[in-house]
């Protein structure tokens, strides 16, 4: 359910459209127009936020209420009626601004605020930026994560600050890059007087908590497991691999996803309402920033799923637009000079280095050049060591294709040879003619499963670890070693015509085994295909 922004009456979402066309009821008055303040929204609900845009023309009417008034058009544009700030008796000048809008939004009619306080608001945010700015306050504010480790500039952070927010308990945040030991034991002595004292326990919220080494996360072991302190991390890397895992037993872990490209739009446009009314009230600048619906969905989609990128855009297109007039309606085409490279996800450490790599790897198992070839180039143009490449593509020649194509081996070693002897970007090609020639050839798993089923069973059964090699296979360097048998009755291949005996290789125990059973891939079918 949302408010209607004209009625203020509670209407499903699904309905806000036909609801507007029919609904005349004017906005409760909160204060006539030639009082001594007039009063302005300070914020737009969380639904899908929008900004200013430009209409193609102003027109006066007289007003009803000093509130901004709203029409949502039928090409999902809403129409924003603001008063003007020169009023002359009961009269204003109110002027129409449209607000592109992907959803209907709705506006919070509860808390207004003077014109004068938010502008000392401004005054006091203008240097901050615009991601420390639009940080939510409340949970209401807080835009995506419904569902929490994640990728950097979705919301790690501001979840723990709000529940700073919300709890009563005692609230103390920490930076693992700038924390240690004798800090941290200082933090728990505490949250122990804390809890004897006034029966509050202590939140510990601890960000970049990949960065304390095993020892230091080590100490908090016993406070969490005593409940001497409630821990929260926050962290970029996996941890399984960057936390100890006494401490993950201890602890819940969730995962926060990457934003979407409406959840972006939305803190997107958040942003540009923010920036606008800077322009406005603080430098004097009547040329406000208007765009697109494309371009809104060009900066979601350019910032992948991390609204801090989002929103340093959005101040560096501000200040290109500073001191120029913008387009009417700024397009992606506008954006593309501005941003010029595009930003792209990739840490060379962290999962997407592994989740590329691994996407690079079954491109190739599955014979798609196409895909392959896209991954390779993600990897190269965000500046993956090529070696590490090169490595992974003689894994490859053994593993996916092994015997069906012995050629693939020295071929792919060749690469790595002249990675190491021409470097980058020389050695690009080198590796596009490997992985293309290794999509094109016929694979085969049989070495590869039959390697892993072998270790398998050596590190689950014992007692076939454990088989003794047969007498006649044992080396007799010793006069000791030949009276006990070692080596009798050993058969000599190259005495035998063709090399071949009758001889007994295995223990005798597991002399019927075979590990190599002939099949290049297994029996499933996939129902897909059918």
């Amino acid at each position: 359910m949302v408010n209607c922004p004209i009625c203020g009456k509670k209407v499903d979402i699904n309905e806000i459209n036909n609801h507007l066309d029919q609904c005349e009821e004017p906005i409760p008055k909160k204060q006539k127009i030639g009082s001594e303040k007039s009063y302005i929204q300070p914020s737009i609900n969380d639904s899908t936020k929008t900004i200013f845009s430009k209409s193609s023309s102003t027109q006066s009417i007289k007003p009803k209420s000093s509130e901004p008034i709203t029409k949502i058009q039928d090409n999902g544009i809403i129409e924003v009626i603001s008063v003007d700030d020169d009023h002359n008796n009961n009269n204003s000048n109110i002027q129409f601004q449209s607000l592109p809008y992907s959803k209907v939004q709705n506006i919070n009619p509860t808390r207004l605020i003077s014109k004068e306080e938010e502008i000392k608001q401004l005054k006091d945010q203008v240097n901050l930026p615009l991601a420390e700015i639009l940080r939510p306050q409340t949970i209401e504010d807080y835009i995506g994560q419904s569902h929490l480790i994640g990728s950097n500039g979705i919301g790690k952070t501001t979840i723990a600050k709000l529940i700073q927010n919300y709890t009563r308990q005692k609230f103390i945040e920490i930076n693992a890059t700038n924390s240690n030991i004798s800090e941290l034991k200082k933090i728990f002595e505490k949250s122990i007087n804390e809890r004897n004292l006034t029966k509050r326990k202590t939140i510990l919220f601890c960000d970049e908590i990949h960065r304390f080494n095993k020892i230091q996360q080590d100490s908090f072991l016993s406070y969490v497991e005593k409940g001497s302190i409630i821990l929260i991390g926050a962290t970029t890397e996996n941890p399984s691999f960057q936390i100890n895992n006494a401490l993950i037993s201890r602890c819940k872990i969730f995962k926060l996803t990457k934003l979407s490209v409406l959840e972006l739009n939305k803190i997107i446009n958040k942003g540009i309402l923010k920036l606008n009314k800077f322009r406005k009230f603080i430098y004097n600048n009547k040329n406000l920033l208007t765009f697109d619906k494309d371009s809104i969905d060009y900066l979601s989609n350019l910032s992948n799923g991390d609204s801090r990128i989002a929103l340093n855009f959005l101040e560096l297109i501000n200040s290109y637009y500073l001191n120029l007039n913008p387009p009417f309606k700024i397009s992606s085409n506008d954006l593309k000079p501005i941003l010029q490279k595009t930003y792209l996800s990739y840490d060379k450490s962290g999962d997407f280095h592994y989740d590329t790599i691994s996407a690079f790897h079954k491109s190739i198992r599955g014979s798609n050049s196409d895909a392959a070839l896209y991954y390779l180039a993600k990897m190269l143009l965000n500046g993956e060591n090529p070696l590490y490449i090169a490595r992974r593509l003689i894994r490859i020649a053994s593993e996916d294709i092994g015997l069906v194509n012995d050629e693939c081996l020295p071929f792919a070693i060749a690469t790595f040879n002249a990675i190491e002897k021409i470097g980058m970007p020389e050695c690009e090609l080198a590796l596009v003619h490997c992985t293309v020639k290794f999509c094109q050839s016929p694979k085969s798993i049989e070495i590869y499963k039959s390697w892993k089923d072998l270790k398998f069973k050596f590190q689950t059964d014992t007692n076939f670890a454990s088989l003794e090699i047969p007498l006649h296979l044992r080396n007799a360097p010793t006069k000791l070693m030949e009276d006990l048998g070692y080596g009798e009755n050993y058969k000599y291949n190259p005495d035998y015509k063709d090399g071949k005996v009758k001889q007994d290789y295995l223990p005798l125990e597991i002399n019927h085994l075979k590990f190599l059973n002939g099949k290049n891939f297994g029996d499933l079918i996939d129902p897909d295909l059918e």
